[in-house]
């Protein structure tokens, strides 16, 4: 591990998801600098004798501070102040959970997605520094003189079109897919959630798969689809990117592919931590719930409450009672599950099923044969079975979607069955 020593800037008391960002990137916070006011200041996002008191800080300690991250969003002339002053890097918040993505991005379209991202990110504070050049001001740290910064910036829009005719194809293909599954009868069910809630865990879970699960925050930036490994309907399950509080509108717009999975999903479960304190499970649930309004989400939410191992039953309804008074549950069901310990899963399953659109039963009664027997494998991989019984016939009780039913009645005619509602 890396023994880089950061120092924190803050307009308030609470700085523990901006300690955990930083620790993510192996960065060891030594020192913490509050400065309690309702606005930043104009120039340097605080007041000049604070800036003074870290500048003073920095040069006597005995570590080298390697990094000084601003828990807030920076303006370019900012930025460029507190860099002059401190002679240090310094990362506001956007652009540190950008350097955390860099480093999770593991696939082409995450790393698209990243690039685009940190680009949109950079632009205004590039034109900052052709701003300084033309000062005859030093032009700072961020441009790391591999460019003249004016031809970083045309470089930047190039590079902003590219990425995105290359994103646009991504999501064509990612489209197509999603018609092919839902015309063979699947439903899609997305899982969102504040990042390290346990989302890729709870997907594992149910899908019987072995998808990496890595504890860091943002440890997944792409989406992994998996078929639920039930024998109760057709699902694909998707785990997608974490939320996190704070989050600028032009790192949702980059990874707007990835979140349309969200968006389009028949069912979304929403999972959240129950283990963490009561006011801290009801700020990430409230945070979750805006980015779904904000990516456009209209199907039905199911609140998955998970780690529910890690406290007690009464500290459970100490938190769901807060949540709910908070009105943060209104009109949404909630599952309060274990994955560590497999509890609460058929519930869940039962909500979810409950939730599906378009459900439709019927029935089918078929000669009993060889071909019969193939299509009645078909109909247990595709469709909900509720009953089945043999006598001179077969009498197939199903349940799936419409879009499956037309598909499945046609291969029954073919078979000189015939469909019994």
């Amino acid at each position: 591990m890396n023994d880089n020593s950061a120092i924190i800037i803050s307009l308030n008391d609470d700085v523990s998801e901006i300690i955990e960002l930083a620790e993510s990137l192996n960065y060891r916070v030594v020192k913490t600098f509050f400065q309690r006011r309702e606005n930043p200041d104009v120039k340097s996002f605080i007041g000049r004798g604070k800036v003074d008191e870290i500048k003073e800080f920095i040069e006597t300690s005995e570590k080298i501070i390697d990094l000084v991250i601003v828990d807030g969003e920076l303006k370019p002339s900012q930025w460029f102040i507190l860099e002059k002053k401190l002679h240090v890097n310094v990362f506001d918040r956007a652009r540190l959970i950008l350097k955390i993505f860099e480093e999770r991005a593991d696939r082409k379209e995450a790393k698209l997605q990243v690039k685009l991202a940190r680009l949109q990110y950079e632009r205004p504070f590039v034109r900052e520094l052709i701003h300084r050049a033309r000062s005859g001001e030093h032009p700072g740290l961020m441009a790391g003189g591999e460019y003249q910064v004016d031809d970083y910036y045309e470089m930047i829009k190039r590079q902003m079109k590219k990425t995105k005719e290359n994103l646009r194809s991504i999501r064509d293909e990612r489209e197509l897919r999603r018609r092919y599954r839902h015309k063979g009868g699947f439903y899609l069910v997305s899982l969102a959630g504040y990042t390290n809630a346990g989302k890729s865990s709870l997907l594992n879970l149910l899908s019987g798969e072995k998808v990496e699960v890595d504890g860091r925050l943002f440890s997944t930036l792409s989406t992994t689809t998996r078929k639920i490994n039930k024998k109760i309907f057709p699902i694909l399950l998707t785990d997608t990117v974490g939320f996190i509080q704070n989050l600028p509108a032009y790192i949702i717009d980059a990874f707007h592919s990835t979140l349309e999975e969200i968006e389009v999903a028949d069912v979304v479960l929403l999972v959240v931590d129950i283990s963490e304190e009561k006011e801290v499970v009801a700020n990430k649930l409230k945070v979750s719930l805006d980015e779904l309004v904000e990516i456009g989400v209209t199907s039905p939410v199911i609140i998955i409450l998970n780690k529910i191992d890690l406290i007690s039953k009464q500290g459970l309804k100490a938190r769901i009672e807060y949540i709910q008074k908070q009105g943060l549950a209104r009109n949404r069901k909630i599952s309060s599950i274990s994955v560590k310990n497999q509890e609460g899963i058929d519930k869940l399953l039962d909500l979810v099923h409950e939730s599906l659109p378009q459900l439709v039963r019927f029935k089918l009664k078929l000669k009993v044969n060889k071909n019969t027997q193939s299509f009645i494998s078909w109909i247990y991989e595709k469709a909900h079975v509720l009953d089945i019984s043999y006598d001179y016939h077969v009498i197939i009780s199903i349940e799936c979607n419409t879009n499956l039913r037309d598909k499945i009645i046609t291969k029954c005619q073919h078979l000189d069955g015939i469909v019994v509602y």
